[in-house]
């Protein structure tokens, strides 16, 4: 069952905090989402902007995908968008519903939300740094964000993902037993 991520509290952690809890190379891909929003003329790092960073340079995330056309697939869409296809994006708030509009200056509500979600899979892990899969698996859950967007149209079935995301990887299942 695929779970909308929200956010239980009113509180909204500052991105400055959310960055801090980032490993070295999810703080690359947060920046490399960041520069993409910028080359794209949008005010906000969105999801789709996440999705597109993660893509590129995480082969964790790749790895989830069912095969080698799936990934080429989301990665065609991804190029599509910074070169037109998102333009009726552009300048728009991305908002799915998933928490009341609350904005922090450079991140979609959305893309704040799928952060937030992301630390607390990390913290249900005992605090570990966030993953790019966690950053996925929060993109994946919500149906209604620009990330989910592009996967459909790509062919993924974002629920499923959603679903075999949940599930704990072998590597996380070994860090808890040391």
């Amino acid at each position: 069952m695929v779970h909308r991520p929200t956010s239980g509290a009113a509180h909204r952690a500052p991105p400055a905090d959310i960055e801090v809890r980032l490993t070295a190379e999810l703080a690359s891909v947060v920046a490399g989402a960041r520069r993409r929003a910028l080359r794209d003329g949008d005010r906000q790092l969105d999801t789709a902007h996440l999705l597109h960073s993660l893509m590129e340079s995480d082969p964790e995330v790749r790895s989830v995908f069912d095969d080698v056309p799936q990934v080429a697939r989301v990665l065609g869409y991804l190029v599509q968008r910074s070169i037109g296809y998102g333009l009726r994006w552009q300048g728009s708030v991305e908002d799915s519903g998933a928490v009341p509009l609350m904005t922090q200056p450079g991140w979609s509500p959305s893309a704040l939300t799928a952060m937030e979600y992301a630390l607390g899979r990390a913290e249900a892990r005992g605090g570990e740094p966030v993953e790019g899969r966690d950053v996925l698996a929060a993109l994946a859950a919500d149906p209604e964000c620009r990330a989910v967007e592009v996967l459909r149209h790509a062919g993924v079935d974002a629920g499923a993902l959603a679903d075999r995301l949940a599930q704990p990887t072998a590597s996380h299942s070994r860090r808890h037993l040391a």
